[in-house]
């Protein structure tokens, strides 16, 4: 086990990019106060270094929405984080008190969107969990299609390209409907939407703007996609992330 000031005192932190990548973004976000005990802690479970992109971001970000909480991205938020936003430590079951035993269910969740899709980083055998990718590599649960899609970078040009402009418009162009943002900026984090036709039937497809939809907590969405998707392929998706507390 290497103690705190391994894991925080290190050559070239990631942070400085990352903060002035967040600085410098043109897309519409919230940036979220740190708590650094929080923090502090989850680095430790992590037992990654300053140096990594994902674990300087847990470490020096309380969490950012983007696109007015269409996307939320997660880091250790202090108490005036918006109501409903959890943690990287909360969303991912990380244990109270460090643990030399825990280990995270096939990765570790980054971020939800409104409909329910996961980014997760991908653990040390992607293909133990019957997830794509490689070590360390960015995933997506489509909630349109109820499967993993590998994004084919890590968490810092993930980060980096959601912040460019455009890029987040891009990856979610056939997803959104006219009045959206009015629509899911008052929505807490823990909850999500659902359509009826459901997102991954072709009735939706070919009619976005006309499905019915409806907030739902997160939990149930998650476990709406997962037993479906189990259902649907035969193979179940894991993990995709904890609401218990919100």
């Amino acid at each position: 086990m290497r103690d705190l000031t391994e894991l925080t005192d290190v050559e070239e932190p990631a942070w400085p990019l990352l903060s002035e990548a967040i600085s410098n973004s043109r897309v519409s976000m919230d940036v979220l106060p740190v708590d650094p005990a929080q923090a502090r802690g989850s680095l430790l479970q992590l037992q990654a270094s300053a140096r990594s992109s994902l674990a300087a971001f847990v470490l020096n970000c309380g969490g950012v929405l983007l696109d007015s909480g269409w996307l939320r991205i997660y880091g250790s938020p202090d108490d005036d984080a918006p109501a409903g936003t959890p943690s990287f430590a909360e969303v991912n079951d990380l244990p109270e008190r460090f643990d030399p035993a825990w280990r995270p269910e096939g990765g570790l969740v980054i971020a939800h969107d409104v409909l329910g899709g996961v980014f997760v980083v991908n653990g040390p055998d992607p293909a133990q969990a019957n997830r794509p990718g490689g070590p360390g590599e960015v995933l997506y649960f489509a909630p349109d299609s109820l499967r993993w899609d590998a994004l084919g970078v890590g968490h810092a040009d993930w980060l980096t390209w959601l912040l460019d402009e455009g890029g987040i418009e891009q990856f979610y162009d056939t997803l959104r409907w006219p009045g959206w943002r009015a629509e899911t900026g008052p929505m807490p984090g823990s909850h999500g939407i659902t359509f009826d036709p459901v997102l991954w039937t072709a009735a939706n497809r070919r009619d976005l703007p006309a499905a019915r939809r409806r907030a739902v907590h997160m939990t149930d969405l998650m476990d709406l996609h997962r037993g479906t998707g189990l259902e649907l392929d035969k193979i179940d998706p894991g993990f995709l992330g904890n609401f218990d507390d919100y």
